[in-house]
This record gives structure tokens, sequence and C-alpha cells, in this order.
């Protein structure tokens, strides 16, 4: 480890500024992981495209539908690809604890900087907070490696600002990926912004709360390298400009992706939302591929919206 337990959140916060990007895996023909195509991806989206950080194995990388060993290869060959140029938080979010510990045990020692553990879908329980904060308690008494928190919908309930704040606490809980309505953000920003780094996947509300909530993080979603290209990095520009106070000029580029944000969102099936996303990043000269099962790939009408879309909404390859 880098740091020791008690220095996590000291660390998370010196290292862990600017945009964190969560990686889609890519699937090949066969459907097996294609470790090549993702070196690749991962060497443009950090060479050409200045992503400081890299969130490895979750939602967005299909995670329910890897294998442990595929799990642990591809937080592996993340670190490896990394080498020190991108920071790493690999999720090992699971609804089994053993199956967790193993996975941050395999962060540690695979060189990974953080972790990541959603909340667990509980089911039949109503009174959370003492459940809640005895799980993190559990996996922080057992892993070295700095442990961020992660709220979303998918588990059945959000995670109150009150219960994060109580888990904050707990020595190498350094951050939360908090996928909830803004006004929950901001309480818990206002109650523990000084002890972890919080954040949310919203990249509409990134520089709106870089000004308003004195974020240095965006933990994190795909629109990193999505909306931007080699010649066209609008998202870096419109953060680093907020970084350094330039808000009105921040907001002007900012607001220059709308005709981006919305190809994506007008042509995002509902019920696609990965194969989307993978069929973007193929438009872009990234490497795509297949989902798994129970994802379904876009018909050919949809690639062909979505191209169309692509093509017009401005962005420079």
């Amino acid at each position: 480890m880098k740091y020791a337990k008690t220095e996590a959140k000291a660390h998370a916060r010196e290292t862990m500024r600017g945009i964190w990007a969560a990686a889609l895996n890519p699937f090949d023909e066969t459907l097996a992981l294609d470790e090549v195509g993702l070196r690749r991806n991962i060497r443009h989206w950090i060479d050409d495209l200045g992503i400081q950080g890299l969130f490895i194995a979750g939602k967005q990388g299909e995670f329910w539908s890897l294998s442990l060993d595929e799990r642990k290869r591809n937080m592996s060959l993340a670190v490896e690809e990394c080498a020190g140029k991108a920071g790493t938080i690999m999720s090992i979010s699971d609804q089994s604890v053993d199956t967790v510990l193993e996975l941050g045990r395999h962060a540690q020692d695979c060189g990974a900087d953080y972790v990541v553990v959603h909340a667990p879908m509980l089911s039949f329980c109503h009174d959370r907070d003492e459940v809640l904060y005895n799980y993190y308690k559990y996996l922080c008494d057992r892993l070295d490696i700095g442990i961020a928190m992660w709220s979303h919908p998918d588990s059945g309930y959000l995670m109150a600002p009150e219960t994060c704040a109580r888990i904050a606490e707990l020595p190498n809980i350094m951050a939360i990926k908090y996928s909830v309505p803004r006004e929950m953000y901001v309480r818990l920003t206002q109650m523990v912004g000084d002890k972890i780094l919080v954040s949310t996947s919203a990249e509409d509300d990134w520089l709106d709360n870089i000004e308003e909530l004195g974020w240095q993080l965006y933990l994190c979603s795909s629109p990193p390298y999505q909306i931007q290209t080699r010649n066209d990095q609008r998202m870096n520009e419109y953060t680093e400009l907020a970084f350094a106070g330039k808000f009105d000029q921040a907001r002007r580029v900012r607001d220059s992706l709308n005709p981006v944000r919305e190809a994506i969102r007008s042509t995002k099936p509902g019920g696609k939302p990965t194969a989307h996303g993978k069929y973007w990043q193929s438009l872009l000269g990234q490497v795509g591929g297949r989902v798994r099962h129970p994802m379904l790939e876009l018909t050919e009408a949809e690639k062909a919206a979505t191209r169309a879309a692509f093509e017009s909404c401005g962005l420079r390859l």
C-alpha cells in the first residue's frame, strides 16, 4: 500500500482531483473480455484525453456478468496499463461480503489505489442505519485500502446523509459516489465535505458542484471519454477554468457541449444504455464491443439513428 489505513482520507484528498471515468468493458464476438481492446482504450483515455483516474469493474463494466477471476483480471490489467500515470478505484461490490473481501484483498495486492463498495440490497429491512454502519465497519476492519461508499437507487434505497456521515468517521472511508438527488449530496457535503470527498456521476452538475460546493473530484461515469476526443477536450477545458475560478468562461464551454449531450440522450434506448455507450465509443474510434446478458444489443435502426446524431453533434474528431 502507498499509505497507511489512517492516512487514507488525506491521501485521497491529495491524489483524487479532477476527472475520473468509469470504464466500459469491451467484450469480443465470443463475449470474452477483450483485453487488447481495453488496454487500447485505457491508453487513449490517459494519454490522449488526460483522464486522471479510472473506476474499474463497476456497473459500466458490467461487473455482474464477470466471474470472480475475470473481475480480478480486470483490476490487474487496469493497474498495469495505468502504470502510475492515472489513479485506479476498483469496484469490489457484491452481495456476498466474502466476495467483497476477496476482491478487496486482490485490489490491495495488485496495486490499486482505492476501492468502492456499493450499499448492499437489504431485503425486508427498513431501519438501515445500524446495518449499513456495521457493514462498512466490517470491511474497514479487514481491509487496509481506502474505501469509498457508493449509494444508488439500484440498491432499492438511498443511504441517508446522516448514515453516510456516521460511516465517514471510519478511518479508511475516504470518499463517496453519491448517486442521489442534488439536495441530498449538498447536505452531505455540508456535513462531512472536510473529511471525505463527495461526488456524483452527473456531468451536467459537475461545474455547479465545483463552484457552489468546492468539489475537487468527478467520480465518475462515461462522459469523460464519450463527449471528448483527442482534438476536442471541452470537459477538461471547462473543468480547469472552473478550478481557476473563471466560472463565466467555464459555463460557456460547458454549455457548448449541449448538442453532444442531446445527441447521446435522444438516441439512447431506455433498455440498452450499455450497448449504446459501446456503440458511441466505436464511433469515436475506441473499442466498444458487445454486451453480455442480460443486456441487449442495439438494432441496426438504433445504430443508424445514433450514427446520424453523432455525425451532427459537433464533436471534433
